[in-house]
């Protein structure tokens, strides 16, 4: 059961190891300018392989676990499914249900542990691999593995190594597991963090904010919903920004020259604009949009969201 990217080395790896009887994932969802039904990653490479794919809206209705428990399965794996599985689902594989959880539970339980952990300035992430309960990410945990967050890292980038991390890991646990090997472990409550589901507007930049939070939002807010702030009434997205905190500021927003570049005031220091793309424009060098952008140097960007 999952949905998105992340899931993908997970259901490969089972493939490579076990019998996967069927998928499922999210309904199809719109995309694009014309908003027309798209599958989603889980479900294409699911019909590659040649897989049963089931996309329920829910699976409360009784025929959606009787469905189910026809299947017959050992045990269930979830990886991002996007849904909190019923007491009736839980019960029907004898090995329970498993969840890939890119954080190092109890702390970024929830929709958006990657982003979270960035946001909080974590030096470090992680995967577990938990029993599912009726709780959001509560149940006892089988295994777990740590993975440095980088001063680079964006939410993309940690995705990325946490699902290749929590495939192996997986595979590695749901063997033991079934061998009887493991005792799962209850998550501490005292450690206990939830992250929430982000928004398009956590984008907007807050320039009161200090340069290294709005760098840490930069970077947790990649690929989505990505950071923006306007200039002259349209949006003006930062794609990439460096935080320079040991420098003096003056009213956060306003734009100043940095040799061939631009950097913002902010709260505490400045963030230097190393690329950007205005509205219905191209991604460039900050030192390039200011360029073609008469009285943008000296502006003050408003403030978004704190």
């Amino acid at each position: 059961m999952g949905t998105p990217q992340f899931a993908l080395p997970s259901l490969e790896g089972l493939l490579r190891d076990h019998e996967v009887v069927a998928v499922y994932t999210q309904p199809d969802r719109g995309a694009g300018r014309g908003r027309p039904l798209a599958g989603s990653p889980v479900k294409k490479l699911a019909l590659d392989r040649g897989l049963p794919v089931l996309q329920p809206a829910s699976l409360k209705p009784e025929r959606e676990a009787e469905g189910l428990e026809g299947l017959r399965p050992d045990v269930i794996v979830v990886a991002a499914y996007g849904r909190i599985l019923p007491r009736r689902v839980l019960d029907i594989p004898p090995l329970g249900c498993l969840n890939v959880h890119p954080s190092l539970l109890p702390r970024h339980r929830g929709a958006s542990p990657v982003a979270s952990a960035i946001l909080a300035g974590d030096e470090d992430s992680g995967v577990s691999i938990m029993l599912l309960d009726e709780g959001m990410d509560t149940g006892p945990i089988l295994a777990q593995t740590r993975q440095a967050i980088g001063p680079g890292d964006t939410t993309g980038s940690l995705t990325a190594r946490l699902s290749e991390l929590g495939a192996g890991l997986l595979l590695e646990t749901l063997a033991r597991w079934a061998e009887g090997k493991l005792e799962p472990r209850p998550q501490g409550e005292e450690a206990v963090s939830n992250s929430r589901p982000l928004a398009r507007e956590d984008g907007e930049i807050d320039w009161r904010l200090p340069a290294r939070e709005l760098d840490r939002r930069l970077r947790a807010f990649q690929p989505w919903p990505g950071c923006y702030s306007r200039w002259r009434g349209r949006l003006l997205k930062v794609i990439e920004a460096v935080p320079l905190p040991g420098e003096g500021a003056g009213e956060p927003g306003l734009v100043r020259a940095r040799g061939r570049g631009v950097g913002v005031d902010t709260g505490e220091g400045v963030l230097e604009l190393v690329r950007v793309q205005g509205e219905g424009r191209g991604a460039m060098s900050g030192g390039e949009f200011a360029r073609g952008q008469p009285g943008f140097v000296g502006a003050v960007l408003p403030h978004g969201r704190a």
